[in-house]
């Protein structure tokens, strides 16, 4: 069953906007991560924004809950419920329908869509909600309506703002099996198990406390999409369902470990569920690194990695599964298969810098675990090992639990303060031997890059890879020269490359260029030593021409946006490299291609002018009166730097430009994407760069006209795809055919198929026969076949004893499958098409026994 789409469909079908996810990074500022369903329409709830037309929304929103105030990462593997990423579907009214409306579509969607049980279902109201009360009085029995206090039933945004009592219902799962001392109603165990809130936001809390009635009550509901998922598939872990058991049957082929319920599988589990965070992070545009949600990510994988690693297994292997999330997801979540393989890419690389150093940090702290007396672990261990070998601090804390002991934490927290306080003493002196090399008494260097590229200068400071002043420099580390052509990396554009020569020979290669508390520090690595105080010729690397040509792009892009777009279009953005750039803006929905097609052509109508860029100096003000743009992000002081391309082109910019635009070359959009809610990402290329982008198309464009001996591509592909649809019409007419000839046994007035159909669509067969079978005692249709090496397999039946989805249930398993469905249809699948055969004898002998004793 496809309980999201079923839902949108209901929801749909009652007068609702189906609204898509919203990305995991929200624009609300004050979250880490969108954790709710209704993060999306909170502006709406807040009256920010206007309400829609119409009033009612349905959507199944991804939500992330690792790291900030709501954070389930340490229950994550240990638990049959809890996520880092999972899906929350829900129905919102703004003002419009409340709450007899909303409680009787939860009753409809719950009793009538997913056929739950009635009489497992048990209702919680706050204590105070005598209507809500009377209105569920009219689907469940008193005794199952059950008053609760604030804590459990009474919802709010914050400390101020909408807010009101909710409703939630749960699912009983059976005294049977659940008998521990938190399995009743409200308590911690998974006996009753919450499937479903509604909130009644009908009140606005003020400052003091006091509740006033919102003039417009409105509607919030949640239904997490894995636990209901579970409940109809008749498991008792979300791990267990159809959403992750692919993804752990994929973990087992790889480390070959198979996977154990209870406490044992919480490895499998683990990786399971991080695997679909970072792939959802990862696409969405959240990068790895070392602080905001980038270092939650980090974090995520690395766990993913230790428990891998746990598993016996020594190389990356997170990537690997990146496919089976897609495979899973990607039909819901399309920008799934864009992603895919920049995904997996993100993904290994992450993976090997982690491999470099976990068999390493695992042995320090399989060392200092066996030294640990008592149930306190070092806190000094766990800051080396989050500062030499890249544990997160909740990793360490992580594999502690496992073995009943915990970090020092004080301890680790002092280490980390004083590593801080080192940092920035670095840049404000160091104390040796009783003398002092303050950097800030130095003065500040001056940039010369834009003018030339080869530069005689002095070497003012040297700074080794800690950062600690020292007067001559071997190996790697950082050096300022009094004068430098080598522009720091600011407002997008990187910083340079190039080398620094002594009588006409290379003594250090300069790798990167950065500007820290005013002064422009290049990176080095050293053939041989350089001194403090001794001159050297720096010289920027050729590359630096393509950076000027991608920045100039980008400010031609950025103007041709507007154009096209309209001037609510702001830069939120940029990346300017010698070989592309990226440029992120807000709008609110994808280009058109037509829209790309006139941004680009736009371009590279200016570019193709040959017009003259104008850089001058003039203060903040004047700047602005002559409308020059500010770049997003950037602080700017009384006089500024503006950067004219004629009258297309006006900006605030300190980096390093073409002298005239047909320099560039050409120019080509490569890709659009949104980054986050509001805000959509260009990736172009310029100069060397268009040329190797142009030619590449051209030789697959030449490439395909040879191989298929055609002139024109355009009647080739229309020729084909005529063929293609001829094809899928003789396929279906073949499939008809078959079906006909499909010939069923009568077993004591049952008619029954039961076949093997290899590469054909089995429900379009299994619904032209199920209008064929007229057994006077009923029918039975069971089919299975491989595609594509999987197996695919669909029942039909309208025998009360003998239901479709049972026989599901109870074959796929011998194909290594799982499935469901209703009594009337049910289908699954299987990866062991070898065992198709087999299965189906079982299937047969089955029936033949079960028809018996049914006459």
């Amino acid at each position: 069953m496809d309980i999201r789409g079923e839902f949108l469909d209901f929801f749909k079908n009652r007068g609702h906007q189906i609204y898509p996810s919203s990305p995991l990074v929200p624009e609300d500022r004050t979250l880490l991560f969108t954790n709710a369903g209704m993060v999306q329409f909170k502006p709406i709830f807040t009256g920010e924004k206007p309400i829609p037309t119409p009033p009612r929304a349905c959507s199944s929103q991804l939500c992330m809950r690792a790291g900030g105030k709501h954070n389930d990462l340490e229950n994550v593997g240990y638990t049959s419920r809890h996520h880092t990423l999972f899906e929350m579907l829900g129905n919102f009214s703004f003002g419009d329908y409340f709450k007899e409306e909303a409680i009787a579509y939860a009753w409809e969607f719950v009793t009538q869509i997913l056929e739950l049980p009635k009489d497992k279902l048990w209702i919680t109201i706050h204590k105070s909600d005598d209507e809500a009360e009377k209105i569920w009085s009219k689907f469940v029995p008193k005794n199952r309506i059950v008053r609760m206090g604030d804590k459990d039933n009474f919802w709010q945004m914050g400390d101020t703002g909408p807010c009101g009592p909710c409703s939630e219902i749960h699912y009983d799962q059976g005294r049977e099996r659940f008998k521990g001392p938190e399995d009743y109603l409200g308590g911690d165990g998974d006996r009753f198990l919450e499937i479903w809130n509604l909130v009644f936001m009908e009140f606005n809390r003020d400052k003091t406390g006091k509740l006033t009635p919102l003039p417009k009550p409105s509607i919030d509901t949640g239904m997490g999409l894995e636990r209901i998922t579970a409940i109809k598939e008749g498991v008792y872990s979300n791990y267990e369902t159809s959403l992750f058991r692919p993804i752990i049957t994929q973990i087992e082929e790889i480390t070959k470990v198979p996977y154990q319920t209870g406490i044992k599988g919480a490895s499998h589990r683990v990786i399971a569920d991080h695997i679909r965070a970072i792939t959802f992070l990862l696409a969405q545009g959240v990068t790895f690194s070392n602080e905001g949600r980038g270092y939650v990510l980090r974090r995520i994988l690395r766990r993913g990695v230790r428990h891998g690693y746990k598993l016996g297994l020594k190389e990356p292997f997170l990537y690997q599964i990146v496919e089976k999330v897609v495979e899973l997801m990607g039909a819901h979540y399309p920008y799934l298969y864009d992603r895919l393989e920049a995904v997996k890419e993100s993904t290994k690389g992450e993976e090997e810098r982690f491999f470099e150093t976990i068999g390493k940090g695992m042995k320090l702290f399989k060392e200092a675990l066996e030294k640990t007396k008592g149930k306190k672990f070092s806190g000094e261990v766990a800051f080396k090992l989050y500062d030499t070998y890249g544990f997160p601090l909740d990793l360490t804390q992580d594999m502690l639990r496992e073995v009943g002991k915990e970090v020092e934490v004080e301890q680790f927290n002092q280490l980390m303060e004083e590593q801080r306080a080192r940092g920035r003493a670095n840049w404000r002196g160091i104390e040796k031997k009783g003398e002092k090399h303050l950097i800030l008494s130095i003065p500040k260097n001056r940039f010369v890059g834009y003018t030339t590229l080869v530069h005689k200068t002095k070497i003012v400071a040297l700074l080794d890879r800690n950062l600690n002043l020292v007067n001559r420099l071997t190996g790697s580390g950082f050096i300022v020269l009094e004068e430098t052509p080598f522009y720091p990396e600011s407002g997008g554009q990187i910083g340079d490359q190039g080398e620094l020569l002594k009588r006409n020979i290379s003594v250090a290669k300069v790798t990167d260029t950065q500007k820290i508390e005013g002064y422009i520090l290049s990176q080095v690595e050293v053939v041989d030593q350089l001194e403090k105080g001794e001159w050297v010729t720096a010289q920027v690397a050729p590359i630096r021409l393509e950076i000027a040509k991608h920045h100039s792009a980008t400010h031609l892009l950025h103007s041709a946006l507007r154009q096209v777009l309209g001037k609510g279009v702001t830069q939120s953005g940029s990346l300017v490299e010698g070989n592309r750039l990226r440029f992120d803006f807000t709008h609110p929905k994808p280009l058109t291609q037509q829209e790309l097609r006139e941004v680009e052509e736009l371009v590279n109508r200016i570019i193709a002018s040959g017009t003259e860029v104008k850089i001058s100096q003039m203060g903040l003000e004047e700047a602005k009166k002559r409308g020059a743009i500010a770049l997003f992000g950037e602080k700017y002081g009384k006089n500024v730097r503006v950067v004219e391309f004629g009258e297309f082109s006006k900006e605030l910019c300190g980096g390093t430009h073409v002298s005239n635009t047909a320099q560039i070359g050409s120019f080509y959009i490569v890709k659009e994407s949104g980054v986050s809610a509001g805000v959509r990402r260009i990736e172009g290329v310029a100069g060397l760069s268009a040329y190797r982008f142009g030619r590449e198309y051209r030789d697959l464009v030449e490439g395909l006209k040879r191989e298929y001996r055609t002139k024109e591509l355009g009647g080739l592909l229309a020729s084909q795809r005529e063929e293609i649809r001829q094809l899928r019409k003789q396929v279906k007419e073949l499939e008809g055919k078959l079906a006909r000839k499909l010939k069923p046994d009568l077993i004591g007035g049952v008619e029954v198929i039961v076949t093997r159909l290899d590469g054909a669509e089995l429900r379009e067969i299994a619904t032209q026969l199920k209008g064929k079978l007229n057994g006077e005692k009923g029918n039975i249709l069971f089919l299975a076949g491989e595609k594509n090496g999987r197996v695919q397999l669909v029942a039909i039946s309208n025998l009360e004893q003998v239901p479709a989805g049972e026989l599901i249930k109870k074959f796929a398993p011998i194909v290594e499958g799982k499935g469901g469905g209703k009594a009337q249809f049910a289908q699954g699948g299987g990866r062991k098409p070898e065992k198709i055969d087999h299965m189906l004898e079982q299937v047969k002998t089955f029936l033949k026994e079960k028809l018996v004793e049914v006459r």
